[in-house]
């Protein structure tokens, strides 16, 4: 009888890849799959998958209710599944996977996606991020099963705690270039110079605002910022004050099987995290692998882990400084070097042979193996 797992996420699965990956390789280790999370009112339906997905219909939206409600429902959901091994993902899924982990005495999975109590939302929040700093002290150290999506951040957890951390990076499934979509049946012409800036947490500090008001200075170039996140209606504003309809286009969150379209016929990948917290800091974005996978140029913040791999690939360019000039002046002047942009377009296929999901999904199953037996 196939083992059975409960993976639990706080967002709504409809565009969370890591988690999908997870899943998917816990199938073909012979796991029975549950991936649990949540339902907005506009939620994306998900797509027929090969486990099942459960998401709660909840009254609160967010803040601390929200929290304690997604919690509790977990809890008990969890308590009176018939569950062999607990997968939580991130630490707002935590509490109730110990807990119940430590009543049924089954294994627990704790997959860190981020340094969570270095959040920039928590900065100005010291009883918020005093709560969540608390949480992750109190539990952290009593896990043994533990992954994460850099070494950057592995290497700190280790420092702090003295655990042992497996590195899964975020890298693609891979995806047939036969159900990809045209430029033209995407609306553009083959002549615009397409920039992207894609994710579900376009959020403050992330570089969107300086990007969109960067195009005020590129001419002969198009922007697509798609996903969803806190400052997504402030782009807006900022498009229609800017007057660059014409420029930048702002595309609600789409299937990742959607948004993979526009990040193929992109000729420039952006990710513009600022240093203004750990967490960014040393974070390395999904989107940075989807944009390798999509031989796309990258132009990336001048961060560690982004830096690192920029420069031992050799496929963009990083900027020190994220304001909307200095955005600028690299974006044309990336525009305007066809040779370079050839040289980057070539060492992608390079960095995608690398930097595969085959050889990382071997770590992962090395990886689950090991608490099976």
């Amino acid at each position: 009888m196939p083992t059975k797992v409960f993976v639990s996420v706080i967002n709504d699965l409809s565009s969370d890849q890591r988690v999908n990956r997870s899943c998917l390789t816990l199938l073909k280790m012979g796991y029975e799959v549950t991936l649990i999370g949540r339902k907005y009112r506009n939620s994306a339906e998900i797509e027929p998958r090969a486990y099942a997905c459960r998401r709660m219909h909840l009254l609160f939206r967010k803040g601390p209710l929200f929290y304690a409600e997604y919690n509790f429902r977990l809890f008990f959901l969890l308590l009176f599944g018939k569950v062999d091994l607990f997968f939580s993902n991130d630490l707002d899924t935590l509490l109730p996977n110990f807990i119940v982990s430590k009543l049924k005495q089954k294994p627990l999975i704790y997959d860190s996606h981020e340094l969570f109590t270095e959040l920039p939302e928590l900065i100005d929040r010291p009883i918020v991020k005093k709560t969540w700093t608390t949480l992750e002290a109190m539990l952290f150290p009593k896990l043994e099963n533990i992954i994460t999506v850099n070494q950057s951040i592995a290497n700190i957890y280790s420092t702090k705690y003295g655990k042992q951390i497996q590195v899964i990076r975020n890298i693609p499934l891979p995806i047939s270039n036969s159900t990809r979509k045209s430029r033209e049946e995407l609306g553009f012409k083959p002549s615009d110079f397409l920039i992207v800036l894609q994710g579900a947490g376009i959020n403050m500090h992330r570089g969107a605002e300086e990007a969109l008001e960067a195009m005020k200075f590129v001419e002969g170039a198009k922007l697509l910022i798609i996903g969803a996140g806190d400052v997504f209606e402030e782009l807006k504003r900022k498009r229609t004050h800017f007057h660059l309809e014409e420029k930048v286009f702002i595309i609600e969150k789409l299937p990742y099987n959607e948004l993979i379209n526009y990040t193929h016929i992109a000729d420039l990948g952006l990710s513009l995290d600022k240093d203004t917290n750990l967490n960014y800091r040393f974070s390395l974005p999904n989107k940075v692998f989807d944009y390798i996978h999509s031989n796309t140029p990258v132009l990336v913040s001048r961060l560690p882990e982004l830096t690192h791999l920029v420069d031992t690939y050799k496929i963009g360019e990083s900027i020190r400084k994220i304001h909307p000039q200095c955005i600028s002046d690299k974006i044309n002047a990336i525009k305007n070097n066809a040779a370079q942009l050839a040289i980057w377009k070539n060492n992608l296929i390079a960095a995608q042979n690398d930097l595969s999901w085959e050889s990382e999904e071997k770590k992962y199953q090395h990886f689950l193996a090991q608490i099976r037996n």
